[in-house]
């Protein structure tokens, strides 16, 4: 549904965005990050060679919405495809995988790619994602149509994932958050600040977040999520964090803000996970149990977000929050 006008203060600064995908909180409910009632928003098997899409990216685009979608392929590879969408629910999937080219305009193939993150700056977007360098690192590529691809050098040595790009830049650089980690599944990781003014060479790396706090839920690593929002009062990342049973990885999701000069600076952090898997669409899949945020929409004149996230690495999903409620709850729930 359509978002309605607002005489909320504003805190997210950028464009409006009036048709975002919304719903009120239910009724009984008293949560911060509240579910989609009709989640997921992909099932099994959605084109003909994927079994999966989930751990996705979408961003406004024309008068809909753009997605470049994690297809996990049946011989167990993912790709990348592009996804349009009018109303940010159902999803036009290319059948096709995205062909990358390089600078020269020789096509690049990539053995796989996974969990991409997208990011407008300026008229330009870019793809970040998780390449085989060999060995997972962060690929890095741009568009300005949605038509070529152009891949651009690896931003980071293997091993990493979760690069996420800010979508502007700060201090005159371009800003990316990575988490460095091993060739497998990593049972480590912290969330790590880079600079480049030329997205081309990296450096001035900085520790933002580590992984721990007073509970468990992210004690055993944590990965940036979304593309940060820009706030008044910072930049509002949302992040996985995991925690290890005896039944393995648990994947859940909190909120941190960042300062918005440096932020490297850490001003909240939440001390309890917004959303963790409960329903059985998160819990039951490919991978049980994992609410992993790889998206976020968000409307300055409503203070509306809209989160995608991947569930139990089988489903597409989506939770709703409001900006201000969110950042009030940050502040009297915070770990810092």
């Amino acid at each position: 549904m359509a978002a309605k006008r607002s005489s909320k203060k504003k805190l997210i600064i950028g464009s409006s965005l009036p048709q975002i995908p919304w719903q009120d909180r239910p009724d009984n409910s008293s949560d911060i990050v509240w579910r989609h009632a009709a989640n997921p928003i992909t099932d099994w098997n959605p084109i003909p060679c994927g079994a999966r899409i989930f751990n996705s990216a979408v961003l406004p685009y024309r008068d809909g919405f753009i997605g470049v979608m994690r297809v996990d392929y049946r011989n167990g590879l993912p790709h990348l495809h592009l996804a349009q969408s009018r109303d940010g629910y159902d999803w036009r999937v290319d059948h096709k995988k995205i062909v990358w080219q390089d600078e020269s305009g020789k096509t690049v193939v990539n053995k796989s790619a996974y969990d991409p993150r997208l990011c407008r700056i300026g008229n330009t977007y870019y793809i970040t994602w998780c390449d085989y360098f060999p060995g997972p690192s962060i690929g890095l590529a741009r568009t300005k149509d949605f038509k070529t691809f152009v891949k651009m050098e690896n931003a980071l040595m293997p091993f990493n994932r979760n690069g996420v790009l800010f979508p502007r830049k700060i201090n005159g650089e371009y800003v990316l958050l990575s988490r460095p980690s091993d060739s497998g599944h990593t049972a480590f990781g912290d969330i790590i600040l880079s600079h480049s003014r030329d997205l081309t060479y990296w450096g001035k790396h900085r520790l933002v977040m580590r992984a721990g706090g007073s509970g468990w839920w992210q004690g055993v690593k944590i990965g940036a999520g979304p593309v940060p929002i820009e706030t008044t009062e910072g930049w509002l990342l949302f992040y996985h964090g995991v925690t290890n049973t005896c039944n393995g990885f648990v994947y859940s999701m909190g909120a941190t803000l960042l300062d918005l000069d440096h932020p490297e600076k850490v001003i909240y952090r939440t001390r309890d996970y917004l959303l963790t898997p409960e329903k059985p669409y998160e819990t039951v899949g490919y991978v049980p149990n994992v609410v992993f945020p790889c998206a976020a929409l968000a409307d300055p004149d409503t203070n509306r977000i809209a989160i995608y996230y991947g569930a139990a690495d089988t489903y597409t999903a989506l939770a709703y929050t409001q900006a201000d409620e969110l950042l009030e709850y940050l502040c009297k729930n915070s770990e810092v």
